[in-house]
């Protein structure tokens, strides 16, 4: 004879949560906040460097350019994710409703 359904372990569907259920009010505002802290810090961490390497504090050349190129392409990543920030919100504010 075969098992019954309900002996094969599966439980009922699982409830469906919306976006607005599982993020905190203020989510997009704190990753925003939260990218512009890491980008400061890269800045930070390279104008460290550099002044270190002009201290001449065993600052090596290659961590400084690297550490100048990390803080420079953090900042144009941020610069191209707030540009196509800005370039969706446009597209919605000329929807028609």
């Amino acid at each position: 004879m075969p098992a019954p359904i309900s002996s094969t372990g599966l439980r009922g569907p699982l409830p469906i949560e919306t976006p607005v259920e599982r993020k905190s009010p203020g989510g997009f505002q704190t990753a925003l906040q939260d990218a512009i802290k890491e980008v400061e810090e890269f800045r930070r961490t390279a104008d460290e460097s550099v002044g270190r390497f002009l201290s001449g504090e065993n600052e090596e050349l290659h961590q400084t350019a690297l550490a100048v190129q990390q803080a420079e392409l953090a900042f144009e990543l941020f610069l191209q994710v707030r540009n196509k920030v800005v370039q969706a919100y446009q597209e919605i504010m000329k929807m028609q409703i």
